[in-house]
Formats: C-alpha cells, structure tokens, sequence
C-alpha cells in the first residue's frame, strides 16, 4: 500500500472513531442505513455510541405509510435526534420531521431541474388525487393525471404515475404535482420511433385526427 492510501486509511478511521464518540443533541440531523425493522419501530445504525430508534409514528407524514411494504433494510435515511438517550441507551429519532425540515430546498431544486418522480396515488379527494413526495402529501389535479380529464380519480388510488412537480410554497405548504407533461414526452417519444421506421413510399393507414 502506498504511503498517500495508509495516510488517507488512518485519516477515515480517526474520522469514524471521533463520530463514534461524538454527544447527539436534541435537533441534530444525522443519516445512516435502516439495520433492522419491527413491529412498531426501526433500527438505524448511526456510527456512533448507540443505535437510533424510530418509531412508527415519526417515520412518516403519509397515513397509509407502512413499516412493512415501505421501507427496507439498507435505505439510508435522514433523520432528527428526539432524544440522546431514550432511557434503553438508543437514540430517539424521528425520519418524518427531518423530512419536513430538509424536504422543501430539494422539492424547489427539483421543480427547476424538470426531475421526474414516480408515486403512488394514496387518496382520492376532490378535484384530484393525493400523494406523498419526500414525506410532503401533495396534490395532483384531476386535469394532471393524464393526457385527457379524469373524472373518476378513485381509479387512481394505488396506482403508480410518473411526475413532475409543477408548484411548490413552502409558506403555505402547497407541493402540485402533474403526470401530463411526462405522458406527452413518452408519447412524442412513441411517435419518433414510429416515424423512423417509417420509409419513404410505404403505404400506410391511419386516422384523420
């Protein structure tokens, strides 16, 4: 091993070592991998003196969230120390508060950047549809979650759409979301590859539009 790696090796463990040791405080934000999954609660290794606990009901702000189906062993999650030691040595953290705190900035730099998103559709409501992004419930207009007007948005509910954010306050905590314009892309798209196998002189059939 060259001298610059063994320096560089000591240097991350003398970093890892001096985190292990380090005080939480009530509000620090922290981030680590999910190590295990309960019934009422998840396990998160911190890299330090103790391991952070979340429970169930500081994981998320979507009601139909499950501990189950939702989360994982291996996501790395940020989240927000409730308690440096919740009388059991453990950390008491909470994923959904550190959401709300780091959601919005990268809901706006999304929003510039056109990201698409794909979500699932947890409630129908009138006028639209809701979902949750980054732990933010969001509202899809019913005029959004297709290329034409959906009347009956229950027929959404669970389903998967792929989106993109086109407004978002967090003053007034309003996050709009719309399906439409990534709908339009994918069928230009299907459009193009149709029109390149197309050669000159072929004979073809299709509807006045």
């Amino acid at each position: 091993m060259a001298d610059n790696d063994k320096i560089e090796s000591m240097d991350d463990y003398l970093d890892e070592l001096e985190q292990s040791f380090r005080r939480l405080r009530e509000g620090d934000l922290v981030k680590g991998p999910v190590i295990g999954i309960g019934e009422t609660e998840v396990t998160v290794d911190l890299g330090s003196y103790a391991e952070g606990i979340v429970p169930i009901d500081e994981l998320s702000n979507d009601p139909k969230f499950s501990i189950k189906a939702d989360i994982a062993v291996g996501d790395v999650v940020n989240a927000t120390v409730l308690s440096a030691d919740n009388g059991y040595g453990q950390v008491l953290l909470s994923i959904k508060r550190a959401d709300n705190i780091l959601a919005w900035d990268f809901l706006t730099e999304a929003k510039e950047s056109g990201q698409v998103f794909n979500v699932k559709i947890t409630e129908a409501v009138k006028g639209g549809a809701v979902t949750y992004l980054k732990g933010i419930r969001a509202f899809i207009p019913a005029s959004g979650l297709a290329l034409e007007y959906v009347e009956n948005t229950e027929d959404f509910v669970g389903k998967h759409i792929s989106v993109r954010i086109i407004e978002v306050d967090e003053d007034d905590k309003k996050l709009v979301l719309s399906a439409k314009s990534v709908l339009r892309e994918e069928e230009a798209k299907k459009t193009e590859e149709k029109m390149s196998k197309v050669a000159i002189g072929t004979v073809v059939t299709g509807k006045v539009e």
